[in-house]
C-alpha cells in the first residue's frame, strides 16, 4: 500500500528512506514512472506526439539526491529523485508532454463532455448511484461490465441510465457553447458557471452541464546535480519549468436540440451575463 500511494497520500504511516524513494519511482509527481507510461501509451494510441519526450535520456541520467535545503529546519538529507544537469532538457520534455496532453488530449471539450455523459450513466445506473465498496464486488465491476450496460441501456428506454447510454453510443453528446476566454476571466474569473446559471435559467438546467478545472500545483520541483556537484532546485536551474503554464478549462456544454437557439441568446446576452453579480442588474441566481 505504501509504494502504491506514496506518503503525500497517506498521513498516517511512517515511510523510510528506502520506502519513500521506491514510492516516489511508481507513482512520483515528477518521475513516477506511472505518469511516465500513461503520457506515452496514451500519445501512442491517441496518434498524437504530444506526449512523446526523450524517456531513454530521462532514465539514465535519474539519481537519488538529497533535496536541495529550502529552510534551516529541513533536513539535507531527505533523498529524493533528481537528475543529473544533462538530463534537465529531457525532464523539461517529460512537464511539457504533461502539460500538452492535457491541454490537446485528456482536456479536449469533446473528450470531457463524454466524461459527463460516463458520470450521468454511472449516477442512474449503479445501485445508489455509487460503486461498491466492498472489495469483492468493486473488483468485478470492470471497464467490460460498464462497457456492456451502457451498449445495453442504449439500444431500450426503459433500461436505467438510457439517455445518456445513447448519447455515448450515438455520439450524441452536449457540444460546447462556451469555453474559457482570457479577456471574459479578466471581467469574472467565474464566468463559466455565471454563463451556465443563467442558460439554465433560461432554457432549464436538464440542457446544459459546466465542466471546470483549475490546476492547483505547478511543476514539481526536484533536485539538480549540476556538473560542479552542486545541488540545486530544478525551478533554479531551468527557465522552462518556472514558466509552465497552469492548466485552467471552463466549458459548458449544451443539449444538441436547443444548441443553436441557446448560441444565439448567448451571444446576444454574454456581455451582461459575465459581470460579477454586484454589477449585474439581472442577478440571476
Amino acid at each position: 500500500m505504501k509504494l502504491a500511494v506514496g506518503p503525500k497520500k497517506v498521513n498516517d504511516l511512517i515511510f523510510n528512506d528506502w520506502e519513500a524513494i521506491l514510492a516516489e519511482i511508481i507513482v512520483g509527481d515528477a518521475f513516477g514512472v506511472d505518469r511516465m507510461d500513461y503520457l506515452l501509451r496514451d500519445s501512442h494510441h491517441a496518434g498524437v506526439a504530444y506526449g512523446k519526450f526523450d524517456h531513454y535520456r530521462l532514465i539514465d541520467t535519474l539519481r537519488i539526491l538529497p533535496k536541495p535545503q529550502s529552510n534551516d529546519n529541513e533536513s539535507a538529507h531527505e533523498p529524493s529523485l533528481g537528475v543529473e544537469e544533462g538530463g534537465i532538457q529531457s525532464a523539461e520534455a517529460l512537464m511539457l508532454a504533461r502539460y500538452f496532453m492535457y491541454s490537446q488530449v485528456y482536456f479536449h471539450p469533446v473528450r470531457r463532455s463524454y466524461d459527463l455523459h460516463l458520470k450521468d450513466f454511472l449516477a442512474e445506473w449503479l445501485r445508489d448511484g455509487s460503486f461498491p465498496t466492498n472489495p469483492e464486488d468493486h473488483l468485478k465491476m470492470t471497464d467490460n461490465e460498464i462497457t456492456a450496460a451502457i451498449r445495453k441501456a442504449a439500444t431500450a428506454d426503459n433500461h436505467r441510465g438510457h439517455l445518456h447510454a445513447r448519447r455515448i453510443v450515438q455520439r450524441e453528446h452536449f457540444k460546447q457553447i462556451y469555453g474559457r476566454n482570457p479577456e471574459d476571466v479578466l471581467v469574472n474569473p467565474e464566468c463559466g458557471a455565471a454563463i451556465h446559471r443563467s442558460l439554465c435559467n433560461e432554457y432549464g438546467p436538464e440542457h446544459f452541464r459546466h465542466d471546470r478545472y483549475f490546476q492547483q500545483d505547478v511543476a514539481p520541483d526536484f533536485p539538480v546535480r549540476l556538473r560542479d556537484g552542486r545541488l540545486e532546485p530544478s525551478i533554479a536551474v531551468s527557465d522552462v519549468l518556472k514558466t509552465l503554464p497552469i492548466l485552467s478549462v471552463d466549458f459548458v456544454f449544451a443539449d444538441r436540440s436547443i444548441f443553436d437557439e441557446a448560441e444565439t441568446w448567448l451571444n446576444t446576452h454574454l456581455e451582461r451575463i459575465i459581470q460579477p453579480q454586484s454589477e449585474n442588474e439581472g442577478g440571476e441566481e
